[in-house]
């Protein structure tokens, strides 16, 4: 199947049945992607990517602390608070994606 991602159209593969779930995927990480173009970011489709990756691995994170203060009978910090727009994440999100551009720079270099 194919799914668009910001722009582009990508071959993908999945188990039978798994294409809705597949398709609903692409579309967040597109929603993500066109949020940053929105925020006036405008780089290249590998990093528009990796800075939705990257949100997206930030979120997750978050989850799983909350998920195991549950699991813990712990209290949860409110999530609103956590996830609302915030004007310094376009900066802190390019700031980090040059980091990691950096360390794969030096790592390749012979």
């Amino acid at each position: 199947m194919t799914i668009r991602v910001g722009g582009y159209s990508h071959p993908v593969a999945c188990q039978d049945g798994q294409e809705e779930h597949l398709q609903r995927m692409a579309s967040e990480v597109d929603r993500r992607v066109g949020a940053l173009r929105a925020m006036g970011m405008q780089f290249g489709e590998a990093r528009m990517l990796l800075l939705a990756a990257l949100q997206l691995a930030d979120e997750t994170s978050d989850l799983r602390e909350e998920l195991e203060a549950l699991k813990a009978g712990r209290p949860v910090a409110a999530t609103a608070e956590r996830t609302a727009a915030d004007p310094r994440l376009a900066e802190w999100l390019n700031r980090l994606a040059e980091r990691i551009e950096g360390i794969a720079a030096a790592l390749e270099a012979p």
